[in-house]
């Protein structure tokens, strides 16, 4: 699939800050719900914020090869992180780097008071384009 990613003269540069301004990509969106660092049952896999946001990540890549994408077909996530301060921000950062590298989707980050189960401390959702004709 071909994303077009936009950073326009006029705004600040965002990739160091882990996201692209705009994306845009042909075709027909995919959803993916929360993911966090949980095992195969639900349970918060760690009490560690870089072990939850490994975890979030691999499970948001089985989410995306469940509906036949992966993370190049992701066009716009959602970050959610409780106790959000400088440190997490680099936790976070990593794992984006290292999935999409300087191709980021567009993010908005939400530093939260808590999340849905006890113990969670990072949540990630996705919009997902799968390119016509793919499906």
């Amino acid at each position: 699939m071909t994303r077009s990613i936009i950073n326009p003269a006029g705004l600040h540069t965002p990739t160091d800050y882990g996201y692209s301004h705009v994306v845009s990509a042909p075709g027909e969106q995919v959803f993916i719900a929360g993911q966090y660092g949980s095992d195969e049952s639900g349970h918060v896999v760690s009490e560690d914020f870089t072990d939850q946001v490994a975890q979030a990540f691999a499970n948001l890549r089985t989410a995306l090869g469940a509906a036949g994408l992966s993370p190049a077909d992701v066009v716009r996530i959602g970050t959610y992180v409780v106790d959000h301060d400088q440190a997490r921000l680099e936790v976070l950062l990593k794992h984006l780097h290292a999935t999409w590298g300087t191709g980021l989707p567009a993010q908005t980050l939400i530093g939260v008071a808590a999340l849905a189960l006890p113990g969670m401390l990072f949540e990630v959702d996705a919009v997902a384009v799968r390119a016509p004709g793919h499906g």
